[in-house]
């Protein structure tokens, strides 16, 4: 047994299945070698290393267990780094394994030799470390994944290629200057103290407008988070990452929170006397209520990321689920009042407004009606990736997620063309489930329809091959145009926002998927129907107007001035699809500056 297969024979020991990646010649032992234990080790093969990274860090969002890449020297290696910040930045258990020059080259500015433990130091700062020697691989895989796994973290371990065919040495020596590791990272629970808990329950107890936030950190404590919020008749909003945490059923969830926030979120926590804040690192401080406005609770399991976003009264170390459990007998349940009362009916009257807004006409098609016709139609445990851009504001908003459901994507990097190869991740974790991707035109045209090879070339080997990739296609990179206009009053410049015109329903057909283009309000029902009922995988490509924001009016409303700016540099589209309301105070603005 060489380097190589005990490499892969040390991987399976801790569990893991699957590592994404692209081969080169800088791995070529290491590839060997999966070859030789593809019963124990499958390897998916992507388009492009950052997207082996994107599926690692979606494969651990989705499983809880360690992502794995791989990829070549210098510039393979390079193409990492992306992919790997997302799964840094979104607080994910990644290992990157990357080949080398071999051992005697180094230092000569050899072919593809690049300084990866410089390169990767930031990204993978916890644990970053280069094989100098056969004997050390036990301890660099055991330390790389057991760091990944204890700091939720990316770590990274590079060998030479010439040390990957060396022969395997599996048990060190027993002298001086050896490493003797071991497998197995045990599981914890993290509690904060008695006396925490009790001066967070006095604090929420006394409280009579409660607001909860979740993010992602609350996955696991679904029940919990119920529970609590039914004591305290707390509205509960949830952050992008905390979307699948609570159904959207429940009448107290407030949706989201941000600039793709609800007005329920946005009167929640602009009204709320205590906030709650729950495995959630939501950035944005103008969404959350104003400081000393509210008395405030914090939970998370890291304590790097407490009283971060908001100046926590009582902040509680620990694992959501088991916290909330220790915190609930506790909490005194309030009497019904007019405050669960109005945040429902608040709830009810931000749908009501949606429902009206998903079918206001609209160039070609409304963007809102494509992920309101398939949100009733979700089904029971499905997995849905948005992109960052347009379609993750839509994703936020107009999606209704059920019970067992499963959402994601990137968070906190907010990287473009991420949905496709977390929804690929989705499948392989997960393939006998329906998984749905939003990705808009700019995200096809970056990495997206090079990725929809590897969906053709896998489709057959997934339990259930349905899998649906919406394009929504406005011909234009649409977020950045209404930034540009929102934040810095500028009209939208066509040089960089106009994409190329596309037919991403024939480029699908063409490699094996079932393309359906829709154009027309009228189409979009039978396409979902369609597209869920299929057995194959699926690219809807919706063409629709760019000019129907993706921030909803009541953002906009706090960004007049700038509005009436760029109309006033001759983009009369802003006014196109905007409520009246904000038309109204648009056009005020514009004549306050020509009177002037």
């Amino acid at each position: 047994m060489n380097v190589s297969d005990f490499l892969i024979k040390r991987l399976s020991s801790w569990g893991i299945k699957r590592i994404f990646g692209y081969p080169g010649d800088g791995i070529n032992g290491i590839m060997g070698a999966l070859s030789r234990a593809q019963e124990e080790i499958k390897f998916t093969q992507v388009r492009h290393e950052e997207m082996a990274a994107l599926m690692a860090c979606a494969y651990a969002k989705f499983t809880g267990e360690v992502g794995v890449c791989l990829a070549t020297s210098g510039p393979g290696a390079i193409h990492l780094l992306n992919g790997l910040y997302d799964a840094k930045l979104d607080h994910q258990p990644v290992v990157a394994i990357i080949g080398h020059p071999a051992r005697k080259a180094i230092g000569g500015n050899y072919q593809q030799e690049v300084d990866l433990i410089s390169l990767f130091k930031d990204v993978a700062h916890e644990y970053v470390h280069m094989a100098s020697d056969e004997t050390q691989i036990r301890h660099l895989v055991d330390r790389a994944i057991r760091i990944a796994k204890a700091e939720r973290t990316v770590t990274c371990v590079i060998i030479p290629n010439d040390i990957q065919t060396k022969e395997a040495v599996e048990v060190p020596p027993h002298e001086h200057y050896t490493i003797h590791t071991g497998v197995g990272h045990p599981s914890s629970i993290v509690i904060p103290t008695d006396e925490a808990l009790q001066q967070a329950a006095h604090i929420l107890n006394v409280g009579n407008r409660v607001a909860i936030l979740v993010g992602a950190g609350a996955a696991k404590a679904t029940e919990e988070v119920i529970q609590i919020a039914e004591l305290l008749n707390a509205g509960v909003a949830k952050a992008l990452l905390g979307k699948s945490v609570l159904a959207d059923d429940l009448p107290f969830v407030t949706g989201s929170i941000g600039f793709f926030g609800t007005t329920a979120t946005e009167n929640l926590m602009n009204e709320c006397d205590t906030l709650l804040m729950i495995g959630t690192s939501f950035p944005y401080a103008e969404f959350l209520p104003k400081e000393g406005q509210a008395r405030a609770v914090q939970i998370d399991i890291d304590g790097r990321m407490l009283s971060l976003r908001y100046p926590v009264e009582v902040n509680l170390l620990g694992d959501s689920s088991e916290t909330l459990k220790r915190l609930i007998p506790l909490i005194h349940k309030k009497p019904n009042n007019e405050w669960k009362h109005k945040i429902e009916d608040d709830v009810r009257k931000w749908r009501q407004e949606q429902e009206q807004l998903s079918t206001r006409k609209a160039e070609l098609l409304n963007p809102q009606l494509v992920f309101k016709e398939l949100s009733s139609r979700l089904p029971a445990n499905c997995i849905i990736t948005a992109d960052s851009g347009s379609t993750a504001s839509w994703y936020a908003r107009e999606l209704y997620f059920k019970d067992g459901m499963m959402g994601s994507l990137s968070g906190t990097l907010a990287t473009m063309g991420c949905a496709v190869p977390y929804a690929i991740a989705a499948k392989f974790a997960y393939p006998e489930k329906t998984v749905i991707a939003f990705a808009g035109d700019g995200a096809m045209q970056m990495n997206g329809n090079e990725e929809l090879l590897t969906i053709s070339k896998y489709a057959q080997s997934w339990k259930n091959p349905n899998i649906i990739i919406c394009v929504i296609n406005n011909r234009d990179l649409n977020m950045v145009t209404w930034e540009q206009r929102m934040m810095e009053g500028d009209p939208k410049f066509e040089a960089t926002q106009v994409t190329p015109e596309f037919n991403y329903a024939a480029y699908a057909e063409s490699i094996g998927f079932t393309g359906i283009r829709i154009d027309s309000p009228e189409q979009v029902a039978e396409a979902w129907e369609r597209a869920l009922s299929a057995n194959n995988p699926v690219l809807i490509e919706a063409i629709t107007d760019p000019e129907i924001s993706p921030f909803p009016d009541h953002v906009l409303m706090k960004k007049v001035d700038n509005l009436a700016t760029s109309v006033s540099k001759g983009d009369d589209a802003v006014m196109k699809n905007t409520g009246h309301i904000l038309q109204q105070k648009v056009e005020e603005k514009l004549q306050k500056v020509e009177a002037e």
